[in-house]
């Protein structure tokens, strides 16, 4: 079975012979934007654990600050968008984004950890009132049958904002960071880790400004810009109508557990991608600083991976059902991390940048299956979808509290077996694959 595929401007930046190019560039760019945010975020856990003296499960509360605003801002922001419209959502979600992006100023300014965890959770509302407007946004900027490449396309600058961010974290903030080891700041006096914990917050809050700044100009040009109002449709309905009518739609309601899975997945697989690396490069005798960064580099080379392997895997969707496709790259990814358990040494670090090249379709590909069927009622079935990426403050604390437990097993460190978090996670998603695959099947018969 084929799906029809074309990566022609004209034919999947179209509908009744209007193009939507220009709106769809500025969309995308929020795309980026996010990506940036989200993969600078990672290696930020174990900055913030070595700036606070803290351990990697306390560090996981950024996770946790980051992936909670998503979760408590989708249905707000799709009532919101359902009253106004997507520009509306999209001009709030910047607005947001980027207040909790200039609150690590006075944080920094505070040097205390919650204020961070307060401008990371203002943020991701932000975020989520970004990610409700933009997915369906993109979704509607054209015919449905080209729905899932376009988003697919938009969804390909995510990990283009996604490696700058890593890139910056790597050399705006871990490299400029004292290379005083965590063992080391565990024995100054209160004078001198506060004098340490300015030098270092000072140099953690850069990137994060600059964000702020690159917001505020994309919300001018947007509010500017006329926009399309497709998908604009005002239903009259409160949420618990359309929820209940969504609940009864077998792939929307598997779509969205698939999704809360497979974010808790990616997240746990990027975020502690640094501790497993540094453990490796340690045990091989490498200072502890110089063993953060080369981790770093290697989460950027497994951000590389992803991007590209986007760009080839929706190519790919020209001749393989979207279904197949996602279950396909899902056991791919546990057999991968099963090298990530069982090896002990780089070819464990190996193993988890391949699985980044899986991941990379994942997401888009998931909320496009999940969207198929739900009619007027897009809007809060986006919200839904959204609300799943709470997977991504569930999974890596629990993780965390794995890696922190410092035990081994048949030979195995806890680092290593923290990765069977991630396994279940992407069984869960084989199994959406599989199961949206057959149910097309049987409907095209």
């Amino acid at each position: 079975m084929k799906l029809k595929f074309n990566l022609r401007p004209d034919r999947i930046l179209s509908k009744d012979g209007v193009s939507f190019l220009v709106p769809f560039i500025l969309i995308t760019c929020c795309f980026a934007l996010w990506g940036f945010a989200n993969d600078m975020t990672g290696p930020i856990v174990k900055a913030f654990s070595k700036i606070f003296r803290m351990s990697v499960t306390e560090g996981a509360l950024v996770q946790v600050a980051f992936y909670l605003g998503y979760f408590a801002m989708a249905f707000p922001a799709a009532l919101f968008i359902q009253r106004h419209s997507f520009k509306a959502g999209v001009v709030v979600g910047l607005s947001l984004f980027a207040i909790g992006a200039l609150m690590f100023l006075p944080a920094k300014m505070m040097g205390m950890y919650f204020p961070f965890l307060l401008a990371y959770f203002i943020l991701t509302c932000g975020l989520s009132f970004l990610e409700t407007s933009c997915n369906p946004y993109i979704y509607c900027m054209g015919t449905e049958d080209t729905a899932t490449q376009r988003l697919n396309l938009a969804q390909a600058f995510n990990p283009i904002g996604a490696l700058l961010g890593m890139w910056m974290a790597m050399e705006f903030v871990q490299a400029r960071m004292s290379p005083m080891t965590t063992e080391a700041r565990a024995t100054l006096n209160d004078a001198q880790f506060n004098a340490l914990k300015d030098h270092d917050l000072g140099m953690l809050i850069g990137p994060y400004l600059g964000l702020g700044i690159a917001c505020i100009i994309l919300v001018t040009l947007i509010i500017m810009k006329k926009m399309p109002k497709n998908g604009e449709v005002r239903a009259n309905k409160t949420i618990r109508q359309a929820m209940s009518e969504l609940i009864k739609v077998k792939n929307y309601r598997e779509g969205v557990l698939a999704q809360f899975f497979y974010v808790g997945a990616q997240v746990s697989c990027w975020t502690f991608i640094i501790q497993y690396g540094t453990r490796i490069f340690r045990l091989e005798g490498m200072e502890e600083k110089a063993a953060e960064i080369l981790s770093q580099k290697y989460n950027i080379v497994a951000m590389l991976f992803f991007c590209v392997s986007r760009f080839i895997c929706t190519w790919f969707l020209k001749y393989v059902s979207a279904g197949r496709l996602l279950s396909v790259l899902a056991i791919l990814a546990g057999v991968l991390i099963g090298g990530v358990i069982l090896f002990p040494d780089r070819n464990g670090l190996y193993c988890l940048v391949g699985v980044s090249a899986c991941m990379s379709l994942m997401f888009p590909t998931i909320y496009a299956i999940a969207l198929r069927g739900t009619g007027e009622n897009v809007k809060f079935a986006g919200a839904g979808l959204i609300m799943a990426i709470l997977g991504g403050s569930v999974f890596p604390p629990l993780q965390a509290m794995i890696i922190d437990a410092d035990f081994q097993f048949a030979g195995l460190s806890s680092t290593n077996l923290s990765f069977i978090v991630p396994f279940i996670c992407f069984v869960v998603v084989a199994l959406y694959g599989h199961r949206s695959y057959i149910r097309q099947i049987v409907m095209e018969a």
